[in-house]
């Protein structure tokens, strides 16, 4: 059953032609300016004045010295496992985690007038209806 079905398929993709007709054959640019420039529509039509730092628009000669210093979602490669790095101490000697005055981790904590309000019985029926108990 899969299988004809597979070979159905196919068959429909096989003889498809696509809706869009492009207008003259493909050409590829023998050469593309990289260069940074400022967006056509930018108010001042400069780019800022510290932009390029090295001349060609950014910090890193290459792109593992940029993977190096990256941090997308934490930092990548040699600071894992490195003498100061991520994982050299046990979180115990790095101290309690007790946030600064003023600032809540749980919403619970805050005081009475910012938590929430508990919901009535009344409300939880409208939501679990969809609304209905409240019309009829």
């Amino acid at each position: 059953m899969q299988a004809t079905r597979a070979l159905r398929q196919a068959a429909a993709h096989a003889e498809r032609t696509p809706l869009i007709r492009f207008i003259g054959k493909r050409n590829i640019p023998e050469h593309v300016d990289h260069s940074p420039h400022p967006h056509p529509a930018s108010p001042t039509g400069a780019l800022p004045a510290n932009f390029a730092s090295q001349g060609n628009g950014n910090s890193h000669s290459s792109f593992s010295t940029y993977r190096d210093h990256a941090q997308q979602h934490g930092p990548l490669r040699k600071t894992i496992g490195a003498a100061n790095g991520i994982g050299a101490q046990a979180a115990a000697h790095l101290g309690p985690v007790e946030p600064p005055k003023g600032v809540f981790f749980d919403r619970n904590e805050l005081p009475e007038r910012f938590r929430r309000t508990p919901l009535t019985a009344a409300e939880i029926e409208a939501v679990e209806t969809g609304g209905a108990t409240l019309f009829g």
